[in-house]
């Protein structure tokens, strides 16, 4: 089969992967209103393209922390690649790595931070966190990643308790036995507890994580600090309070709290507050090179996805989620140069109309 677009690979990784695998990745939170809005907030959005503007050279680079990049897409942190292919995150990375862009490892990663490094030595990464109860765990990983070349943090904030992800229930999903939450192999040895979320000790993390905590991460690293999970304007106002140097306009695949607007519909006004002051980019709901241009245009610096590389992963593994990356930036520049726009630059709000469906 030729895939063509990213739904090819979705139809492929729906019908190859175990249903309780396949569920867990598709999960969305209570309804799943929020995870589906993402997808059908990008059908509201019209473009309003200019023409006769010679668009013979396209230039899809962009540049997040200062660091070029071969187009404003990258990998957002997603659980359990090995889940989807043996290979795992290893596999991921060095498809980043090969297409010259960003990979943001998550901490509950089925491969360790020191194999994703290795797998990948030239890839441009950074690393999501957690706070977790005991402020140990958290601080050990972020001396890990900083030693191993790790370019920033990117701590998750929407997450003080996991959201209700209903079939994950049904399926009373776990980890199979040969896998395990790779970052933290033998550090919950001594608790007895039995009782398990998503791999780790239920109630390892952290509810009583605030802004104090940023101002900690900052003292314990000198790395970057990103906030991921950002919805409003008065949080993003925070974060810039607080001198952090990004912000991930995230609501977590629609997997925490249901009912929250699409991450697409939060942009502009997040945009907004900032003014500058920080990067801005944003995860949820990205399948073409249309939508990353219309993210673009209303001022994300970078978009993430998620599950896309998932689907990837379980089709060819590297090869599988080079082909995601590859479909995105054809189609990207595509759209780019239908839109009259020659460069990254010139993508601006401009181009945007809203529509009522």
């Amino acid at each position: 089969m030729t895939m063509v677009c990213l739904s090819d690979f979705e139809e492929y990784a729906k019908q190859h992967l175990s249903k309780a695998t396949w569920d867990y990745y598709e999960a969305g939170a209570d309804d799943c209103c929020t995870r589906d809005d993402n997808l059908q907030a990008y059908k509201r959005i019209r473009l309003r393209p200019r023409i006769l503007r010679d668009v013979s050279l396209n230039d899809t680079r962009t540049s997040v922390l200062g660091t070029e990049i071969s187009f404003p897409v990258g990998i957002a942190p997603t659980a359990f690649h090995c889940l989807a292919w043996h290979e795992g995150e290893q596999a991921t990375a060095r498809a980043t790595e090969a297409v010259n862009t960003c990979y943001i490892a998550s901490t509950y990663s089925t491969c360790s931070v020191e194999e994703i490094a290795a797998a990948a030595p030239n890839g441009y990464r950074w690393f999501q966190l957690y706070l977790y109860r005991d402020r140990k765990l958290s601080e050990q990983i972020v001396r890990r990643v900083e030693a191993l070349g790790y370019k920033a943090l990117v701590l998750t904030v929407d997450v003080p308790y996991t959201g209700k992800r209903r079939n994950d229930i049904r399926n009373q999903f776990k980890l199979p036995p040969h896998l395990m939450v790779k970052n933290f192999e033998g550090m919950f040895q001594e608790q007895t507890s039995t009782q398990e979320e998503y791999g780790i000790p239920a109630n390892t993390l952290d509810p009583s994580i605030s802004w104090k905590d940023v101002c900690w991460l900052q003292s314990l690293s000198r790395l970057p600090i990103i906030i991921k999970g950002i919805l409003t304007k008065e949080d993003a106002e925070l974060a810039v309070e607080h001198g952090v140097q990004g912000i991930i306009v995230s609501n977590h695949g629609g997997r925490q709290l249901d009912g929250v607007p699409a991450t697409i519909d939060c942009l502009p006004e997040i945009v907004d507050a900032v003014q500058g002051r920080v990067e801005v980019y944003m995860d949820g709901g990205i399948r073409t090179g249309n939508d990353v241009l219309k993210a673009v245009a209303l001022g994300a610096k970078c978009v993430f996805i998620g599950r896309p590389a998932v689907w990837g992963l379980a089709y060819k593994g590297e090869e599988g989620v080079r082909e995601i990356l590859q479909i995105l930036h054809d189609e990207f520049r595509l759209s780019m140069a239908l839109s009259g726009c020659r460069n990254v630059a010139e993508i601006n709000r401009n181009l945007i109309q809203f529509s009522r469906l």
